[in-house]
This record gives C-alpha cells, sequence and structure tokens, in this order.
C-alpha cells in the first residue's frame, strides 16, 4: 500500500514542515494570529478556519499528522487526483473546524448564561456547581477557594472574589485557541475507508487489518473521547470527528457528479 509522496502531498509536507521550523527558529507565536480562536473571542477572524490547520502544537502532534499524510495521501491523491484531493483536505479541514467552533459556541454561551444566573444569585452551592457544569479542568484551582466560600457564604469580599473567578473562568475558556491539521488527516482516513473498505493494511507493520476496522474504530474511539472528556484532555476530538463527516458528505456530493466513477 505505501507509494512514494506524490506531488501535492509533498507540497502539503513542505508547507506544514517548513511552518512550523520557521516558527520554531523564529521564535515565533503564529498561534496568536492564524489559530482558530473561539467565535466569541475578540481574537477571532474567519480566515482562521483556514490557517488553522497549517499550525501545530507540538513535535509530536505534526509528526502524528504528517505520518498520516506521507503514508495515506499518496494513495488518495493518485485515486483522486490532486485536484480532489486538495478539496479534500481543505473541505475536512474547514469542515472539522465549523464543526468544533459551533459546538465551543453553544457551550460558552451556556456558560454566558450560567455566570449570569450567578451574579443574579450568588452562593457558594451554585459557585460550586457552575465550575463542576463548566469549567471542571479548572476546579482543582479554585478548589480551596470553595472550601473557604462554603464556610463564609455571608461574606462580601467571598462573593466579589467569586466573581473575579467565574469571570476568569469565562476568559480562559474563551480564548483558547485550536491548531492541528487532524481535522484533515481524519478526513483523508474517513475517505480511505470510504472508498477501499475492505483493502488490508499492515498495522505497526506486522498485523494485518482491513482499513474499514482501523478507522471505524479510531471514529468511534474518538466519538467515546468527546462524550467522556476527562479533566485536561485538550484533544479537539470534534475537529477528528467533523474532518470524518465532511469526508462522507464530500464523497456523497462527488457521486452525484456523472464526470467521477465513485
Amino acid at each position: 500500500m505505501f507509494r512514494p509522496p506524490t506531488p501535492l502531498v509533498k507540497n502539503l509536507l513542505i508547507i506544514n514542515i517548513g511552518i512550523a521550523l520557521i516558527a520554531s527558529f523564529m521564535k515565533i507565536d503564529l498561534g496568536e494570529v492564524f489559530a482558530l480562536y473561539p467565535i466569541l473571542s475578540d481574537r477571532f477572524a474567519p480566515y482562521q478556519f483556514i490557517t488553522y490547520m497549517f499550525l501545530h502544537g507540538s513535535v509530536g502532534h505534526i509528526l502524528n499528522n504528517m505520518l498520516i499524510l506521507f503514508f495515506v495521501g499518496p494513495m488518495l491523491e493518485g485515486f483522486l487526483g490532486p485536484k480532489k484531493f486538495l478539496a479534500l483536505y481543505m473541505v475536512t479541514g474547514v469542515g472539522g473546524g465549523l464543526l468544533y467552533a459551533g459546538a465551543d459556541y453553544v457551550e460558552q454561551r451556556s456558560l454566558i448564561n450560567a455566570v449570569e444566573a450567578y451574579r443574579a444569585n450568588p452562593s457558594a452551592d451554585s459557585f460550586n456547581r457552575l465550575f463542576l457544569e463548566h469549567g471542571n479542568e479548572y476546579y482543582g484551582a479554585v478548589a480551596d477557594f470553595i472550601e473557604y466560600y462554603a464556610e463564609n457564604e455571608n461574606d462580601p469580599a467571598a462573593v466579589q472574589r467569586s466573581f473575579m473567578e467565574t469571570e476568569r473562568l469565562y476568559n480562559t475558556k474563551v480564548n483558547v485557541p485550536m491548531v492541528g491539521a487532524s481535522g484533515a488527516m481524519f478526513g483523508i482516513l474517513a475517505m480511505l475507508m470510504l472508498l477501499f473498505p475492505n483493502t488490508e493494511i499492515l498495522l505497526f507493520f506486522t498485523f494485518p487489518i482491513k482499513i474499514k476496522y482501523l478507522v471505524g474504530g479510531l471514529i468511534v474511539f474518538e466519538v467515546f473521547q468527546e462524550m467522556e472528556r476527562v479533566p485536561g484532555d485538550n484533544v479537539a476530538h470534534l475537529a477528528h470527528l467533523g474532518g470524518a463527516l465532511f469526508a462522507w458528505f464530500l464523497l456523497r456530493y462527488w457521486k452525484k457528479d456523472r464526470s467521477s466513477f465513485y
């Protein structure tokens, strides 16, 4: 199944790795402008739905994505052609960002409503529930204060501190950006599964497995991870799922085009 890098795959590898190297050597934080910020953030800009997929948060992050592109991309570019493969890469990357940003917007609107409701009727119990429901990943940072607040609920200083903590929670969550080509990579993997479901590959170069089982398992795992999100999990699982979903939409669109044979 392995093929040498095709022209478009090679160019995408050069662009992604080149951007990472330039940012690293020049110590430039490109994410300040080009990462995908939440829609409610002052830093959000529509072009970020494209630029975010060419940035990565760590060496491991870019390595995982580029290995998928390196091994899987040539097969799909050879089958689809460079134009359709580029469309696949961009549509699934943007689509992953759209699904993630849309769900994030709903969550942040819910957080705004919860903060406003708390400020209208503050109490130690409602403050505790607000963080459990909307800021569980930051709960440890305010655990001591929550205990103090419960014992000093009528202290104006404690109430004022709680207002500051809820504002800090919102400002933190509304300014957490997303980067990475993972949505596009899941789009590539999903397209591979849809086109060649029964083709076998060697997992870890040793164990034969059909593509539909490998990629299908990855998608199910992402669904589980999103539903059972644990504190400290900063992976954008919805972006991965969005990439896979938009690959399915794209293939259905292509099938309606009589000039395509799949």
